[in-house]
């Protein structure tokens, strides 16, 4: 406690808070590993308020974790060695904005919504559409995808520099605004998801895209998970840069009608998005509805405008929180990525585990780019129905490694994927410990994260 009360008297006491709703407030995020609270939570309102916490920090050897919105899921923002919490609510400002580069600087604070809401009038938008509605800071920090990833890729295609506050309070830069360079090692790599365990990330400049055209939303469903699949990879092997690809399970669609009270076709899905030139978007959606129909498919829907292709949408858009919203019941589940050509065999793993656990849960995801989810609901008091869910997570990771895929395609390590990294990356593990040491010598920046 000597070390926190001398910490503090070097701080601006208006930015500093231990009220029992902010300490509960950064003691967890989304994901089901158990809650710890900090010592204290800090509100930086610039980089120098970082640098002065960092370099403290440094001296007093506190442990310090950032927090974004907290909707992450594996325990990046859990501040498992207690110390403080960096909350970045009041460092959320549009720091420059450059229409005619497609680019905008911005500070980590910032939300995805608030982001767009910023250059949708300037006819731009920045894609990465991760579901919830979190910071920009948390989105690089966890490499973060989504829904568009088939298209455009994750959050480490679209960063094109960061300004990070590194543990000993000194700035570093790790890009430039230009498009793209072949000058030094590529520092926004690795930056860009290293979850708060090599400094903080104060400013970040993306990239940028125009808002296409046209845009057409459709579905259809198939009789096994594996079809669906296999008419997925079919659709990447045509060459069409579909907008968007997602796959929903039975299983799930049942849920969601359950929890919104609707009537989708209660059978594995594909959902689809096309976006562009009007003629090009329609001719997409000609050749796919075709292609699916040689696959075998039924229930093809389409939709233009705005309206109706959310409603479409929504059986994808609600399914987390149609099994999320069951009392009684906490939520765990994979994120794996693989190759496409075994996209079709690790999709149906994934529905088989789930059966032969005997757990409720579903199979989804962003198969456009060989991601997919599973969701596995289990009794936290129940130690067999935790070990179950446990389980059939573990066993998914380990099969997408074993097939030359990776534990988790865009949620991150944070807690609960430390335990793959050596099966992964094998002798590469050193190295990155190496880094980790390099520029947080003391260990101070997010303990306890990515690896053991």
């Amino acid at each position: 406690m000597r070390k926190l009360e001398e910490f503090f008297q070097f701080l601006d006491k208006d930015k500093i808070s231990q009220s029992e709703s902010d300490l509960y407030r950064h003691s967890r995020d989304e994901s089901f590993h158990p809650w710890i609270e900090p010592d204290f939570v800090y509100f930086p309102e610039n980089t120098e308020d970082v640098i002065k916490v960092l370099k403290l920090a440094c001296e007093y050897e506190v442990p310090v974790t950032p927090f974004g919105a907290g909707s992450g899921l594996e325990g990046q923002a859990i501040p498992i060695n207690k110390g403080v919490s960096l909350n970045f609510d009041r460092l959320n400002k549009v720091v420059e904005f450059s229409p005619e580069d497609l680019m905008i600087t911005v500070e980590p604070g910032i939300t995805r919504l608030q982001l767009n809401e910023y250059v949708n009038k300037h006819g731009l938008f920045f894609p990465i559409d991760p579901g919830a509605d979190a910071t920009i800071g948390g989105m690089v920090a966890t490499n973060a995808s989504g829904t568009t990833a088939v298209r455009y890729g994750s959050m480490r295609d679209q960063v094109l520099d960061l300004e990070v506050v590194l543990a000993n309070g000194s700035v570093l830069h790790t890009g430039s605004k230009a498009k793209k360079s072949s000058s030094g090692y590529h520092l926004n790599g690795i930056f860009t998801g290293s979850e708060g365990t090599l400094g903080v990330i104060t400013k970040i400049t993306l990239k940028l895209h125009g808002i296409p055209e046209q845009t057409v939303a459709a579905r259809c469903t198939f009789e096994t998970p594996l079809e669906c699949a296999e008419a997925a990879q079919a659709v990447l092997m045509s060459g069409i840069q579909v907008m968007r690809m997602e796959f929903v399970d039975a299983e799930s669609i049942h849920q969601v009608n359950k929890y919104g009270n609707y009537t989708f076709p209660e059978a594995h899905s594909l959902f689809f998005e096309f976006a562009g030139t009007t003629n090009a978007v329609e001719e997409e959606a000609h050749v796919v509805e075709e292609l699916m129909r040689d696959f075998g498919s039924k229930h093809w829907e389409r939709a233009s405008n705005s309206k109706e292709r959310a409603e479409l949408w929504k059986a994808r858009h609600e399914l987390a929180y149609a099994y999320r919203h069951m009392k009684g019941k906490a939520s765990t589940g994979a994120d794996v990525c693989v190759p496409i050509s075994k996209l079709p065999e690790l999709v149906d793993l994934g529905r088989t585990l789930l059966e032969d656990s005997g757990l409720m849960g579903g199979v989804f995801g962003h198969v456009g780019d060989g991601n997919f989810h599973t969701i596995v609901m289990f009794d936290p008091t129940d130690e067999g129905e935790k070990e179950k869910a446990e389980f059939t997570n573990s066993q998914l990771a380990l099969k997408a490694i074993e097939v030359g895929g990776t534990c988790t395609g865009e949620h991150g390590v944070g807690l609960g994927k430390m335990k793959y990294q050596l099966t992964e990356h094998g002798d590469a593990v050193q190295y990155m410990k190496s880094i980790k040491s390099l520029f947080d010598p003391k260990g101070i920046m997010n303990p306890g994260k990515m690896f053991y």
